[in-house]
């Protein structure tokens, strides 16, 4: 009797449930407006194909330079989410022709995304596979959640009018991105990346679709179908789930092996050797059979026979067979092998640093000259700068040397030459003070390789002349009345 009370307590707790969801929650929702909407939005259009190309285009260049926030922005543009969204509605209230239809968008839509990709990545002088590019083609459980997930807050928006911008991004989380990567595999005739990226995004979309039709009936959008045929159909959208969720599953305690079975190499080498060795480099390949393992050692006492044992030690222990190739450097002291390493650092530290001063350097002089980094060479074994300077408005001699001088002093280590363009030399080198007109009558002609005519008293002319000569510039004196001038040979009346 107690058991029976208890049963109709329970049913009657859930009828009331029941009863204020279908009258207080779905009945609020305006179906028609809704499904009117979700038509629209599902239609093939010049903005949806317009759309999805710029997109997808947006989409690979981030995963070419494997950039979050220029993938980000592809997703803001993408419009997927449109027919995928009218594939779940359609199923739900058994509209075959809008199922059709919608199908039909995403399959062109989709297609043309990709050819778009792949056309763009074919043409790039950049094809490596990025950290970004890598992540989209092993796809596993989580990845199934993130599109759950995504489903279940676009189609809670879609149906209770709250739609907007977010929710776009949120689906296009899971579809855009790999969609590019396939134009990518399809590009490179790379077929891991591309079928896994193709499994990544078909499993997306399915999941997305199917949770849009599972929000859809559960808040009340119902078909003509019977109640068999309901249950059948609620059967086969479960089985789909989980025909995913198995292999992604495998996938996902795969990675999980892998990320172990490094932690059990390192271990186990470790192991074989004493304190004093360094594990310097690991490779581990997965994708062979048997797993090949490259490994080098730094250790103060070689071992020969270090091999073998180690092979069969980590077959036991990962459950597959190996295939090791272990290579050994006799160092010193546990403290020596320290130091070098520090020092080894070191220098990698001091390489990085010269190397982004070289540029740094280059890009100066270039904006100094009026030309492009490119026209800047840089001899780093005798550090030597050098560029040819392009005309420059308002610009004479003295504002080169002047440029050359600033940069220069800012570089002590470095020899800076900036060569200036053709320009007349008109110098008057006074009898007082005339170091600074003297310096830069030499610097242009050493620069241009140009002769040099003074013209001037006899006396002021050969002494500076002696002068010029000594830095090595060919000089002629002309002797004259007047104050003692500077000019080229060619240019000389």
């Amino acid at each position: 009797m107690n058991e029976t009370t208890g049963a109709t307590r329970i049913g009657s707790i859930i009828a009331q449930i029941r009863e204020w969801w279908t009258v207080h929650v779905a009945g609020g929702v305006d179906q028609i407006e809704v499904t009117s909407r979700r038509r629209e939005e599902g239609k093939l259009s010049e903005h949806y194909l317009f759309m999805t190309a710029m997109s997808g285009g947006i989409a690979i260049l981030g995963l070419l330079l494997s950039s979050p926030a220029v993938v980000i922005g592809a997703m803001l543009l993408s419009p997927l989410m449109g027919p995928i969204m009218g594939l779940g509605f359609a199923l739900a209230i058994g509209d075959w022709e809008w199922l059709k239809q919608s199908l039909r968008t995403l399959l062109l839509g989709s297609a043309m995304a990709v050819l778009l990709c792949a056309c763009l990545v074919f043409l790039s002088p950049i094809q490596g596979i990025t950290s970004e590019i890598a992540a989209r083609t092993r796809p596993n459980l989580f990845d199934l959640f993130v599109a759950l997930f995504s489903a279940l807050a676009g189609a809670y928006a879609m149906i209770r009018g709250k739609e907007g911008a977010i929710v776009g991004v949120a689906i296009a989380t899971a579809l855009m991105p790999p969609l590019a990567v396939v134009g990518y595999g399809l590009a490179t005739w790379n077929w891991t990346v591309f079928s896994g990226a193709l499994l990544l995004f078909v499993t997306n979309f399915i999941t997305i679709a199917l949770t849009a039709f599972g929000m859809a009936r559960l808040y009340g959008f119902t078909n003509s179908l019977s109640a068999r045929n309901t249950m059948f159909q609620n059967i086969a959208v479960v089985a789909v789930f989980v025909t995913l969720a198995v292999p992604l599953g495998y996938s996902l305690q795969r990675i999980a092996w892998e990320t172990n079975a490094q932690r059990i190499v390192r271990s186990e080498i470790r192991a074989q050797f004493d304190s004093g060795s360094k594990l310097d480099a690991l490779e581990i390949d997965f994708a062979t059979a048997p797993v090949g393992i490259e490994a080098v050692v730094f250790t103060p006492v070689l071992n020969p026979e270090a091999e073998g044992p180690l092979a069969r030690a980590l077959a036991d222990r990962l459950g597959e067979e190996v295939r090791l190739d272990l290579v050994q450097y006799e160092v010193g002291t546990a403290a020596t092998a320290a130091e070098r390493a520090q020092l080894s650092a070191a220098r990698e530290r001091d390489e990085r640093a010269a190397s982004s001063r070289e540029q740094a350097l280059a890009v100066r002089l270039a904006l100094a000259a009026g030309v492009a980094e490119t026209d800047v060479l840089i001899d780093d074994a005798r550090r030597r700068a050098l560029v040819r300077a392009k005309p420059l408005p308002g610009a004479n001699l003295a504002t080169f040397r002047a440029l050359e001088t600033r940069i220069a002093a800012s570089e002590p280590d470095w020899r800076i030459e900036l060569v200036p363009p053709p320009a007349p030399l008109t110098v008057t080198i006074p009898a007082e003070d005339g170091e600074a007109a003297l310096a830069l009558v030499q610097w242009a002609a050493l620069r241009l390789d140009r002769g040099v005519v003074l013209t001037g008293p006899a006396g002021e002319a050969d002494a500076v002349a002696e002068a010029l000569r000594e830095a090595g510039v060919a000089v002629e004196t002309r002797a004259a009345a007047a104050p003692l001038r500077a000019s080229w040979a060619a240019e000389a009346p």
